[in-house]
């Protein structure tokens, strides 16, 4: 709200100026910065703002948008409209549309008066795009600084739009302040989360405004009077405002009366000594919201535009009232609550139902909101029911959903008070539930739109359309909840739906079948229904459909064993596309997808790139191009462009995408940390996105096949064994649905896991047929381009005489076949072929081997490889630049105990029958054991007996 100085100086809020100023000197550099200025009603927020505003004004650029309160449901964008309104009038509607560049089409979503695609044509992330770079771009000419206040009255597109803000501006001086009442924002409001989300990411500074002192009210009270003021009073109206300062000046401008008892009479103080005109103004006012346009007040007020005149001058004068170039305001939206809550019940019903007619009389779409709230709040349902319905469309056409599902709950509860309800909205009762719980599945409420769309199905008895397209919806909801049994429903819904009929409702279904068998790894049933899904749209000319139709299959048939078929599909669903963004967008994301798992890094690296490309021509780089740069960080970790990886991974995660997605990210970021060798950073980010990509697992066989590989990893870094194969295991187990692209690494894994299980003897697993299934499992995925290079590394864990991985020859073949696998294998790769020479006799060869791991580990930036090398140098004293060497048996101290232990390992006994030789149980055993290969520095058993062989050689 605008609001000019007081006349009183601003007391108490010098430490919260310099904040902001301090603030603003960063944003003057070039960095982008974000204040919450938070603090109870009455506090000084704006009074605040206005002063650092005012001097900052001198070198910035100052836009201001302020929330709407217009009851439990805001109109949407509305601040954000506001500030691109003032920016338009400041700059000029043709230099705002030039800037909008490709996002000029989504501008009439926000400003329908420049044109542009008012719904539809655009989509939500243009929308957060648009207003991004037009923030960059006119921050270029000087320093930009956007106030957006009272956030608590904010609508959920408003927030969304402010943290795609806050996490997508990274460069360029900008500021962006934001303020709410915390006294208003309860547990269970919906800003808790948006606040909770900021300062958990440090996407803002948090300045708390405190109440004043005694002397700071003191202070106050003497810029207000003039003059040093009573004792009587300073200690009075300190004890009723409890320091807010609103609320101070309130009571000194009392002085000479008694002062007001409550709250509401210190609010309508100045109101009630106003003559009965004014006041009537000021209540005619008050129904219209938080500021409201002079051509708007005109037309409502009944008595006459010279009484008008007359009451605004008055209530001027007497500080209740603020005015700018075109509207009117309450100098606190507090004294506004307190004269709206005194209107009686005729006035409240006349004021709400004139403001509803002469807004619906001027035909503008951005009022529907409001009209609705006018028509609720003069309790005329028969009016309010079609008004929330329009606004219901519009917020969804703006993808304002969580505004649209609020407007249709609201039509809904009317339902059965209005005549003719099913006539007015043109579709039933259930199908208007179920648009709800549609728009309440887009606002990402997936739990809220599966109990409501459960309301829709209980109205629909009938199979049929109505209920299929329920069920369908249904799955959806409980795909986005990340929970298992959506394909029965889809199954059920495409029952009742004519299999020979040309229904677009069933090409739908067909292809959303289709996916989720192929996501849950039924992969040529998937494959089959995509075929049927491809045929329908092709016959209804729905290319785009088509597409993703044939996108589909190519991925269900690639996993299945039709490689080049399955590549052919994907490669037609590019033509098929057509220009459709969406399809071809899911075609790049699942090609490039692909392409990386053939192992054609390089090429899946240009698929995504160029999708990205286009993301920047459209405007939408940092949202929807944010899928495309993720697909670009598998391969560019595998091409050991590691780097660029990550700076391109912190990039997109910073955007806050969707949670499936953000769990794929995650996962990345896990696989990075762990491979640059920070598993302490790496364990702490599984523990907190792992149960997310665990729950996403349980309907998807990708993220089951992910979260298997991560864990498995993890738990071999940190050597429990056991924990490992307890996850890497799966690839062998009934349950297992295999994908190839992903499964194949993973054999290499569990391969590397019974490996070190079978130099366990007190291991309970029975290795050898756990290796008999795996060999089963690498054979039966053969036909995948990589299969054979990872099976390579495969036999390599497994190889060597003892079946541990301690063969040369092996692992000569694995590091041969690793130039085509991912750029980490070739290090690590070196480092067990010098582990394997090693454990041969062949130091000298074990030694350059190894230099060779460490050079290209520290190149690639593997720190894991590179720490695990070094480690292994200085257990086997292979005298390393900077690696100390290792002595042998005969230096190290053993104890006695230890020094028995190693002769019966010598001897080739396991941990068991130490312990009966020796009399002592199991587990001590193998604590001797592990302490013995810790000292010698060797990697086995096998490794401890050469060196002790050796060492007795050598006496």
């Amino acid at each position: 709200m605008h609001q000019p100085a007081s006349s009183a100086t601003m007391i108490g809020r010098d430490a919260d100026l310099r904040e902001l100023d301090a603030v603003y000197a960063q944003v003057v550099e070039g960095e982008p910065r974000a204040v919450v200025v938070a603090g109870e009603a009455g506090i000084g927020k704006t009074r605040l703002l206005t002063e650092f505003t005012t001097r900052a004004s001198m070198s910035a650029r100052i836009l201001r948008g302020q929330c709407v309160d217009l009851g439990e449901v805001a109109p949407p964008y509305a601040p954000i409209a506001a500030l691109l309104r003032e920016l338009v009038d400041q700059a000029g509607a043709d230099a705002v549309i030039e800037a909008a560049g490709p996002g000029r089409e989504a501008i009439g979503v926000l400003l329908p008066e420049l044109g542009g695609d008012s719904a539809g044509g655009a989509s939500a992330n243009r929308l957060h795009e648009l207003v991004a770079i037009l923030l960059e771009h006119f921050a270029r000419e000087r320093p930009l600084i956007v106030v957006i206040e009272d956030l608590h009255w904010a609508d959920d597109a408003t927030l969304t739009v402010l943290k795609f803000l806050l996490r997508a501006v990274a460069s360029g001086p900008i500021m962006i302040v934001l303020t709410y009442r915390s006294d208003d924002v309860h547990r269970g409001h919906p800003l808790r989360v948006f606040l909770t989300e900021i300062e958990r990411g440090r996407l803002a500074k948090r300045l708390e405004l405190r109440r004043l002192s005694r002397a700071q009210v003191r202070k106050q009270a003497h810029s207000i009077l003039g003059r040093t003021p009573d004792f009587d009073l300073v200690e009075s109206v300190f004890e009723r405002s409890e320091g807010v300062p609103f609320f101070v000046e309130e009571l000194v401008e009392c002085e000479g009366e008694v002062l007001p008892e409550t709250l509401r009479d210190v609010l309508l103080a100045r109101y009630e000594r106003l003559d009965e005109g004014t006041r009537y103004f000021l209540r005619v006012l008050s129904a219209g919201g938080v500021r409201i346009e002079h051509e708007l007040v005109e037309e409502v007020f009944d008595r006459g535009t010279e009484e008008l005149d007359v009451a605004a001058r008055a209530a001027l004068v007497a500080n209740v009232l603020v005015v700018d170039d075109s509207a009117y305001a309450f100098r606190h939206a507090l004294v506004r609550e307190a004269v709206h809550g005194d209107l009686l019940p005729g006035e409240r019903t006349r004021f709400h139902a004139r403001y509803a007619e002469v807004l619906a009389a001027a035909d503008e779409p951005g009022n529907v909101t409001e009209i609705a709230y006018h028509w609720h709040s003069a309790s005329n349902h028969a009016k309010a029911f079609p008004a929330m319905l329009a606004a219901m469309h519009h917020a969804a056409g703006s993808y304002a959903f969580l505004t649209a599902a609020q407007m249709g709950e609201r039509a809904l509860e009317l339902w059965d008070a209005v005549d003719g309800a099913e006539e007015l909205a043109g579709i039933s009762r259930s199908m208007l539930t179920g648009k709800v719980s549609a728009y309440l599945l887009a606002a990402g409420e997936p739990e809220r739109a599966l109990a409501t769309i459960d309301l829709a199905i209980g109205m629909s008895a009938e199979p049929g359309p109505e209920l299929a397209r329920h069920l369908l919806l249904k799955g959806r909801c409980i795909d986005n909840a990340a929970r298992p049994g959506s394909i029965p429903l889809l199954e059920q819904a495409l029952s009742m739906l004519p299999p020979g009929a040309d229904d677009p409702l069933r090409a739908r279904a067909l292809h959303r079948l289709a996916a989720r068998y192929m996501l849950e790894g039924h992969l040529t049933l998937g494959a089959e229904m995509a075929g049927q899904a491809l045929e329908l749209a092709l016959r209804l000319d729905f290319r785009a459909a088509a597409s993703v139709a044939s996108n589909i299959r190519g991925v269900s048939r690639a996993h299945s064993g039709e490689v080049d078929d399955g590549v052919a599909d994907l490669e037609r669903a590019k033509d098929l596309a057509d220009g459709d963004r969406d399809a071809m967008l899911r075609f790049r994301v699942n090609y490039s997808d692909m392409l990386n798992l053939l192992g054609r890094y390089a090429d899946s690296v240009a698929v995504a790139d160029e999708g990205l490309d286009r993301a920047r021509e459209f405007g939408v780089e940092r949202s929807s191009g944010a899928v495309l740069a993720s697909n670009m960080i598998d391969p560019l970790f595998a091409l050991g462009e590691w780097e660029r990886a990550s700076r391109l991974l912190d990039r997109v995660i910073a955007l806050s995408p969707p949670l499936t997605f953000r769990i794929y990210l995650q996962r990345a970021k896990v696989w990075s940390t762990l491979w640059r060798g920070d598993l302490e950073d790496a364990e702490r980010l599984f523990k907190h996105s792992g149960p997310h990509l665990l729950a996403l697992a349980e309907v998807e066989v990708q993220s089951r096949l992910e979260y298997v590989r991560v864990a498995g990893e993890l738990a071999l870094a940190r050597d429990d064994v056991p924990a490992a194969w307890g996850h890497l295991s799966h690839v062998i187990s009934e349950e297992f649905h295999s994908l190839p692209g992903h499964s194949v690494m993973i054999y290499a894994q569990a391969a590397r896991a019974l490996a070190r299980l079978r130099a366990d003897s007190a291991t309970e697993v029975d290795v050898d047929d756990a290796e008999k299934r795996l060999r089963e499992r690498i054979r039966a995925d053969a036909f995948w381009p990589t299969a054979a290079p990872w099976a390579a590394v495969a036999d390599a864990e497994l190889g060597g005489t003892a079946r541990t991985g301690d063969g040369v020859a092996e692992w000569e073949r694995a590091l041969e076949a690793s130039d085509v696998l991912p750029a980490q294998v070739r290090p690590y790769a070196l480092m067990r072929l010098a582990a394997a020479q090693h454990a041969s006799g062949m130091r000298s060869d074990a030694t350059a081997t190894l230099a060779r791991s460490i050079e290209d580990a520290e190149t690639l930036g593997a720190g894991l490889v590179t720490s695990q090398a070094r480690a292994f140098a200085e257990r086997a004293g292979l005298a390393l630049e900077g690696t100390a060497a290792r002595r042998e048996a005969g230096s190290v101290e053993l104890t006695a105990r230890e020094q028995q232990v190693l002769e019966l390992i010598t001897e080739g006994l396991t941990n068991r029958q130490i312990g009966e030789r020796l009399f002592i149980s199991v587990k001590t055993a193998s604590v001797h054991v592990s302490a013995i290969l810790r000292k010698l520095g060797a990697s086995s058993r096998t490794e401890a007996a050469v060196i002790a062989g050796r060492s007795r050689q050598g006496v």
